[in-house]
């Protein structure tokens, strides 16, 4: 399936008036495809990841993950939507200092095989064992991966993962999202600042005072 916002918008109280942080944003994310998202602080990025994540309610508007319509579910059910169908990649990886590269998975969920199988697929078979401060920054974005896949979620939402990285571990960490989403059939919104590792997603749009529109990126 995939993940499809429909003339969404997103209002914020500002004194005594509202800001609008979308504006009747439509986009339609399709299974085994990546649409990267640009825009400059502030332009209604997170915004958007928010309510794609069903974290936060449109004002108006319609959000439809995995062929549910999220409109009018009560918390408990979005919260089980959430935990069924969305990942979600944190721009800090916040791992659990205590805890090994598996355990940090393991803790979602008991599934031991499905942990392994993640680690490798992110190429961290041989790092299962080592806790964080043990781990490169582009690993433990990895390791943030890989726990967003853990529930076999067909939407995964990324927010700026190269954003603490070098160019050449950005490179690899963006190439591992499009990999993976190729792979599992997921509908992947990547949001960024940079469009500078984005010629293999499938879609560039950037959002300006919360409206939404394709662009291009250098190849």
């Amino acid at each position: 399936m995939s993940l499809v916002l429909t003339d969404v918008t997103l209002t914020y109280p500002d004194g005594g008036t509202r800001l609008t942080a979308l504006d009747r944003v439509t986009l339609h994310v399709p299974k085994g495809t990546v649409t990267a998202v640009l825009g400059p602080s502030g332009s209604g990025k997170s915004s958007l990841l928010a309510v794609a994540a069903t974290l936060v309610t449109p004002d108006a508007g319609t959000v439809t993950v995995d062929g549910v319509e999220t409109t009018g579910l009560s918390r408990r059910a979005l919260a089980e939507l959430r935990r069924r169908r969305i990942g979600i990649v944190f721009q800090q990886p916040n791992l659990l200092p205590s805890l090994t590269a598996a355990e940090q998975l393991r803790v979602l969920s008991r599934r031991d095989g499905r942990a392994l199988e993640l680690l490798d697929a992110v190429g961290l078979a041989d790092q299962a064992d080592r806790r964080p401060h043990q781990l490169s920054g582009g690993q433990r974005q990895r390791v943030n991966i890989a726990r967003a896949l853990m529930d076999d979620p067909t939407v995964l939402l990324v927010d700026e993962p190269t954003s603490a990285l070098d160019h050449e571990r950005g490179a690899a960490v963006v190439d591992l999202i499009i990999g993976l989403t190729r792979r599992l059939g997921t509908a992947t919104v990547l949001v960024t600042h940079d469009p500078v590792h984005l010629k293999d997603v499938d879609r560039v749009v950037e959002v300006h005072d919360g409206r939404l529109r394709d662009t291009t990126v250098p190849g």
